[in-house]
């Protein structure tokens, strides 16, 4: 029996990732009512937000799912003329979009990770992951008192052995092709040494640890998870495979980039938030690098750039909102989450036997 599927009592080998504010409860509950585990990125709302959330899932689904923080990071420290100085390149984008240039604002910190965990310790959620970074012993010891399930990301072999180390039930290991944020943990490996694809580095980290080892980045349909499971990996995380399902909370012009890209639609990033990220490419992201505009740390760089992103979802004009999206994004479908659950289902299966059929 897959040690996987007992730990998180799913029925499926399919997680749903969480992907912070393109989540939403419909799409949690459309994934765990299927038997996979679905999740809600939860690292941007405030407590009483996460609360909300748990409730709203809860009232649709009575199945396991999980919720996902970001592990604590230092917001860095910059001067007023630092800001002054990234600002004014984005005034650029302002006039475009034609509202206020700006020259400084104030970096309000979030509420921090404790005030956040202790909710989800609270309402005593199925299943709880991170990314960011590795928790401490301590803090995973706490969270599993609370009879939760605590799944970590790993980018490299180093990290997911200091996680099995410190404790997790399972590692996420997340390839290069992912979509979104990059997990890795920057206080201990540098970026450029954590761009390792999925079919490389699952095996080895397979062979590195003793729990179970979650693939992401990349996988899309039932090919993509049945060379997962060929690789040693106990499940998969899938991102961006859901992430056009009406049910995703993404803008509709977001949604009709994903289903027209092509394999060479998307790029690693930090013009967005300040930490490297994969986006489908689009005005922004062109213009930033192209003109060496200055880009601040996460989250710094998330909150200077907040006004450009916000306003072009208002005038529905996807050149200057994050646009997260994996390197196979163009195998995206247009259906809701459960007919692409159902899909996976069918073309994992078909994988499978077409595959003994040609082996034996």
């Amino acid at each position: 029996m897959n040690q996987l599927l007992m730990d998180l009592k799913i029925k499926h080998p399919i997680i749903q990732a969480p992907m912070a504010l393109a989540d939403s409860p419909a799409l949690v509950a459309a994934i765990s009512n299927q038997g996979g585990l679905g999740s809600l990125g939860a690292a941007l709302f405030d407590p009483e937000q996460i609360r909300q959330k748990i409730k709203e899932i809860r009232h649709l689904t009575n199945k396991p799912f999980n919720i996902n923080l970001f592990a604590p990071t230092e917001t860095p420290a910059y001067s007023k003329e630092d800001i002054k100085k990234a600002m004014a390149a984005l005034n650029y984008f302002r006039k475009k979009l034609g509202i206020p240039p700006q020259e400084i604002i104030e970096i309000n910190p979030s509420a921090n990770f404790d005030e956040k965990l202790s909710v989800i310790l609270e309402e005593k959620i199925p299943v709880f992951s991170f990314t960011f970074g590795v928790l401490s012993i301590e803090t995973i010891k706490k969270i599993k008192t609370h009879g939760i399930k605590v799944i970590g990301t790993a980018t490299t072999v180093r990290e997911a052995r200091l996680l099995e180390k410190n404790g997790v039930d399972a590692i996420v290991v997340q390839g290069y092709e992912a979509g979104g944020h990059r997990g890795t943990d920057l206080k201990i490996i540098s970026i450029d040494d954590a761009f390792i694809g999925t079919m490389a580095l699952v095996p080895q980290v397979v062979d590195a640890v003793k729990i179970p080892v979650i693939a992401s980045g990349g996988i899309m349909d039932g090919r993509g998870i049945i060379a997962a499971l060929a690789l040693g990996a106990s499940g998969v995380q899938m991102g961006t495979a859901f992430l056009a399902c009406p049910e995703s909370s993404i803008h509709p012009e977001h949604r009709k980039r994903l289903i027209s890209s092509t394999d060479e639609s998307t790029r690693l990033t930090k013009v967005f938030t300040g930490r490297m990220a994969r986006s489908l490419k689009n005005e922004f992201l062109i213009e930033m690098e192209k003109r060496n505009f200055s880009i601040l740390d996460f989250p710094v760089q998330s909150a200077l750039v907040k006004d450009i992103r916000e306003e072009s979802k208002k005038q529905n004009n996807p050149e200057y909102m994050s646009l997260w999206g994996g390197q196979a994004s163009s195998l995206c479908r247009n259906q809701s989450a459960s007919e692409v659950f159902s899909e996976l289902l069918t073309e994992s299966n078909s994988q499978l036997a077409k595959i003994s059929r040609e082996i034996i």
